[in-house]
């Protein structure tokens, strides 16, 4: 039996060389002297050398969709040309010399309350003042994220303006040769927020209920979808448990993904966590493959897992199991960029390797 984690799997047109994929990451990394939000060499040699690695599936940090809906000053966005003609340069280098001929997509995504914050690295907490080029956050309420400013409360046009906006970037990914896009509605970032009780105490159609909660990720997916041409694949990363009391559990996970995937979405991102706090994350070892499981089975579409899967054994497994269509490998992969190659090693698969590196093949150990 050859391994499962390398078949190939189709989206759409859009075929992918096997199941092994790089999850988002944020990086923190777009200098202000070279414009904001615009990737840079950092970027290239960040995502080029998962496609050297063997990876098959490449997902963008999480791009902007406007400047308002940067997570730190220093994040990457996809809502002006330059930012545009500088993922051109990478999209080109990743298709160029994948190893598992690459695909790569655009992740697009805002931050919401959890805006204008200072970059892990820093040194420093909390939101950004407007005097360090910080900026004044929104969200569905005042409501803050523990340790951030409270943001501004969005009214009907600042909703149907970020919609536009996340169109308007997904067709910039796609002028720019993305070969797929990426919806970020997870993690405490403005579509989760929508999504969460825990945080959405609006009372009009954008919430109030379950349904007004995700009017908005589903308005998104709507307004994507219309954009992007009918044979690209959409993506979209849900947090499938708040994993806190009174917050979004697997179940409202579930009815979500299934409308979305009513709504042209082929592949559901599954992680968790992230809207509040005082969650409390029960995490170990495919942690999250559970939520992804139940997804795929209850909701009738395919699904991505990520959660703590490091070795070639354990992605196998969840794939094999039918826990998830492909696993997003993320901490893994930033200690290890070449963990497709040796995945497929492990597991006894005969994978391409760069040219330039093929001096290199192991023979008998990695």
């Amino acid at each position: 039996m050859g391994s499962v984690l390398f078949t190939p799997l189709t989206l759409r047109s859009m075929t992918l060389q096997h199941r092994g994929w790089v999850s988002p990451m944020c990086q923190y990394s777009c200098a202000a002297e070279t414009g904001e939000g615009v990737p840079n060499d950092w970027h290239l040699m960040h995502l080029g050398s998962f496609a050297a690695g063997g990876a098959a599936l490449i997902l963008t940090e999480a791009a902007a969709v406007n400047p308002v809906g940067r997570i730190s000053p220093l994040d990457a966005g996809l809502y002006n040309d330059e930012q545009a003609s500088a993922w051109e340069r990478i999209i080109q280098f990743v298709h160029q010399h994948g190893a598992a001929d690459a695909k790569i997509g655009a992740q697009l995504a805002h931050a919401g309350r959890k805006g204008s914050t200072y970059w892990p690295f820093s040194g420093r907490n909390g939101s950004v003042q407007e005097s360090d080029g910080g900026w004044a956050t929104v969200g569905p309420g005042t409501g803050a994220f523990d340790g951030y400013a409270p943001p501004s409360a969005m009214t009907d046009e600042d909703i149907d303006g970020v919609i536009r906006d996340f169109a308007a970037a997904a067709v910039r990914a796609v002028e720019a040769g993305f070969d797929t896009v990426e919806i970020h509605g997870a993690h405490g970032y403005l579509l989760h927020e929508f999504q969460s009780p825990l945080v959405n105490d609006r009372t009009d159609a954008w919430g109030g209920t379950e349904d007004g909660r995700n009017r908005l990720t589903l308005a998104v997916v709507d307004a994507v979808r219309d954009v992007i041409p009918d044979s690209m694949p959409l993506l979209l990363r849900i947090s499938a448990s708040d994993w806190a009391e009174g917050g979004v559990e697997v179940d409202h996970a579930v009815r979500l993904a299934r409308q979305a995937a009513e709504r042209g979405v082929d592949l559901v991102d599954v992680s968790s966590g992230g809207a509040v706090a005082h969650q409390k994350i029960q995490a170990g070892p495919g942690y999250q493959t559970g939520f992804s499981t139940r997804i795929r089975h209850e909701a009738d579409v395919a699904t991505g897992t990520v959660g703590l899967l490091t070795s070639a054994g354990q992605a196998e497994h969840a794939v094999a199991t039918g826990q998830a269509d492909g696993i997003f490998i993320a901490r893994a992969a930033l200690r290890d960029p070449h963990w497709w190659l040796r995945a497929a090693f492990e597991l006894g698969h005969d994978i391409s390797w760069p040219p330039q590196y093929e001096r290199a093949i192991p023979r008998h150990s990695f």
